[in-house]
């Protein structure tokens, strides 16, 4: 099947989206289809069109970039210029699926849209933008799609813009493969120059306000034996530094910036505990927890929606009340306490990885789904004499 994956960013951008959109594609490839991504150029210096991973990747410059959302209409004539049998478009940031389900309707092609998180605007008027955008462009993107797909229940029921769907739920997939137990975690510790017994607490991700970076700091104040490592870079980065200076724990805390692809299945493997203190409904999943547990490793996520979903409180880690520093170092503590309970939480997570997540078992989900709606297009196509409805 040839396959056009609609995203606002793709790698080297790093991100969930991202991540999520390169290991469908890869695995998709990997299984004979053609596939295609469609994104926007937010670099003058990555080329147009290239090929990653045997993904043909096609970029349009946007007309401008508002609050982190492209504005490329130029998607709409990529996709339709794309000799192309199915349309999947992945939000937010939200306008490429819009562009990319206009020009789905334009050509008469299938179209599914996966709906990640809910949009927030950081100002004053963000409720009221964001409610305005959700009842316009936002309700005629969903509408278009012959399916909305979320990554997990909770959101599915909690968020106001897909409820109405029907959407079906099928979780973001991680690579076992490449995040695993056995990884060489020592070799990061030696290069990091920290004792072997030394207590790491890890968070990945980009350093942005809705990851709750600031709370991880400040539960730092409370876990003095423990070494807390952020992985990742991002717009509040020297903020972050400054407030672990004021909060007395800046030679506790260490900012390691962007690590290689190659170098982060080492970092999971380097830590005792995994931690995501996110707040916000931006963080409708958490990949980075799944690539942890993949690695036999416990984790500590905030109790909100989606991110929830990933672990069963007491059983591959443990649930943190959001916002609340206290709580999120208590949890940690306790992990760091119990050698045991941080083991057999680590040897479930990995369990739950290769029952749940793995790329494959994600990708014969889509599959069928993909399936089911070129099955559903041929029935509506077709009258019940086996003839073709003038429709």
């Amino acid at each position: 099947m040839r396959i056009v994956q609609v995203t606002p960013w793709f790698a080297p951008h790093l991100g969930g989206v991202e991540s999520h959109v390169m290991s469908l594609s890869r695995e998709l490839v990997a299984r004979g289809h053609d596939v295609r991504v469609i994104t926007t150029k937010h670099d003058p210096a990555i080329p147009a069109i290239a090929e990653v991973h045997g993904i043909q990747v096609v970029r349009v410059k946007p007309r401008a970039i508002l609050v982190r959302t492209p504005i490329a209409p130029r998607i709409m004539g990529a996709v339709l210029g794309t000799r192309t049998e199915f349309v999947h478009a992945h939000s937010p940031p939200p306008l490429s699926a819009h562009y990319a389900s206009r020009a789905a309707k334009a050509g008469g092609l299938p179209f599914v849209v996966t709906y990640h998180c809910d949009i927030e605007l950081p100002s004053l008027a963000g409720p009221l933008l964001e409610g305005l955008y959700r009842r316009t462009i936002g309700a005629t993107t969903l509408r278009r799609a012959e399916r909305v797909i979320v990554t997990t229940r909770t959101y599915a029921a909690t968020s106001r813009a897909v409820w109405r769907y029907n959407p079906e739920v099928i979780p973001n997939p991680v690579d076992h493969r490449r995040f695993h137990p056995d990884a060489d975690g020592a070799s990061v510790r030696e290069k990091l120059r920290i004792d072997p017994a030394r207590p790491v607490v890890l968070l990945v991700g980009r350093i942005v306000p809705h990851k709750g970076i600031e709370h991880l700091i400040e539960a730092a104040r409370y876990v003095p034996e423990a070494l807390f490592l952020v992985a990742g870079e991002g717009s509040s980065l020297e903020g972050m530094r400054a407030l672990a200076r004021r909060m007395g724990v800046a030679d506790r805390v260490r900012f390691l910036g962007r690590v290689s692809e190659e170098a982060l299945p080492r970092l999971y493997a380097a830590c005792d505990v995994f931690a995501l203190p996110s707040v916000s409904r931006l963080e409708a999943f958490g990949i980075v927890a799944l690539e942890a547990m993949a690695s036999a490793r416990p984790v500590v996520v905030a109790d909100i929606p989606g991110v929830r979903e990933v672990i069963e409180d007491g059983r591959e880690g443990l649930l943190a009340d959001p916002v609340n520093p206290q709580d999120l170092a208590g949890k940690i503590r306790r992990l760091l306490g119990e050698p045991d309970l941080r083991r057999e939480m680590g040897r479930r997570g990995r369990e739950k990885v290769l029952g749940s997540y793995t790329i494959a078992k994600v990708v014969d989900r889509i599959e069928v789904l993909y399936a089911s709606v070129l099955e559903g297009r041929g029935a509506q196509g077709t009258t019940r004499s086996g003839t073709r409805s003038p429709a």
